[in-house]
């Protein structure tokens, strides 16, 4: 195979059809950056869930003074109450869902709040204001309901708290939000492989003469159709390339350089993950211009 010529024959159709291949690239790049931008969320998503997961704990809070709680009829939380809250999580029977149980006072719980919020309201808060509660870290944080079910009813407990359910929320919506970047990036490679598809169609059409005397000296279907596939692979790997520039440049300057030190208790995507993802999109860019060239080549070029 004279290489040469399928590589003269790429330029002359790309140089015919520059302002299709221009399309084709450009709609490339921006329906592999929706796709590659929905698998950098789904990995944001792993890493936080993994991270913050391990931190929350189930918080069990006994009954205060005042609560209208039924647990709680019989008044605050007695010292025998709370040994036997403790002792049910301790047992043997719940040792397998509990990996550390810390009861924290009321006057630790007054300490702790201080030195989390500063408002003007906490200096008419005082620690007898407060209430006992039972900070339970869990072996597997999806187990909350064992706990739960455990202590619903007992007397002295007012309620049982999941922390987890502050963090899902927003967990939800970047879950909606790599759905919603999935959803438009197979729009946008629908639109990339009818793109690809009309410009191998038309450098095949433009091509007839050259096409009928190839078939007339007996090349073969894959000396034929060479050009035409290269033509659609490049313009695609191009789109691939920009979106792998554009991914890499909004998570090192926008994530690492500007969220990263809004919030540096969040571990955030690198552009480490960026690297892991390209290879995808570069076989996802092929994949398009093969669908596409097998669409279109067996009808206009068949020997």
């Amino acid at each position: 195979m004279r290489w040469q010529f399928v590589l003269s024959q790429v330029g002359s159709g790309l140089r015919r059809n520059l302002a299709m291949a221009v399309a084709v690239v450009i709609v490339t790049f921006v329906s592999l950056s929706f796709v590659g931008a929905a698998a950098l969320l789904q990995m944001q998503v792993t890493k936080m869930k993994g991270e913050w997961y391990d931190r929350v704990e189930v918080a069990v809070f006994m009954c205060p003074d005042g609560s209208a709680a039924a647990s709680c009829a019989a008044g605050a939380v007695t010292e025998e109450q709370l040994t036997d809250v403790r002792a049910t999580l301790e047992s043997s029977a719940l040792a397998a869902y509990v990996e550390q149980v810390f009861l924290e006072t009321p006057e630790e719980a007054y300490e702790n709040l201080r030195e989390i919020a500063d408002s003007p309201w906490l200096e008419s808060v005082t620690p007898d204001q407060m209430q006992y509660s039972y900070r339970v870290k869990l072996v597997d944080p999806e187990q909350y309901q064992v706990i739960a079910d455990e202590l619903s009813g007992v007397a002295g407990v007012e309620r049982v708290v999941d922390q987890r359910e502050t963090l899902e929320p927003l967990f939800n919506i970047l879950n909606r939000a790599t759905m919603l970047s999935v959803g438009l990036g197979l729009v946008m490679v629908v639109a990339a492989v009818l793109l690809i598809t009309t410009t191998i169609r038309l450098s095949a059409m433009s091509r007839q003469r050259e096409t009928s005397i190839m078939r007339l000296v007996g090349a073969s279907n894959m000396f034929i159709q060479l050009p035409f596939m290269l033509e659609g692979a490049l313009a695609a790997l191009a789109g691939a390339a920009l979106a792998v520039g554009g991914l890499w440049a909004a998570v090192r300057y926008l994530v690492e350089g500007w969220l990263a030190e809004g919030a540096p208790m969040v571990n955030f995507v690198t552009t480490t993950d960026v690297w892991l993802v390209a290879p995808f999109l570069v076989l996802a860019a092929i994949l398009l211009a093969g669908i596409s060239s097998l669409v279109t080549l067996g009808r206009y070029t068949k020997v």
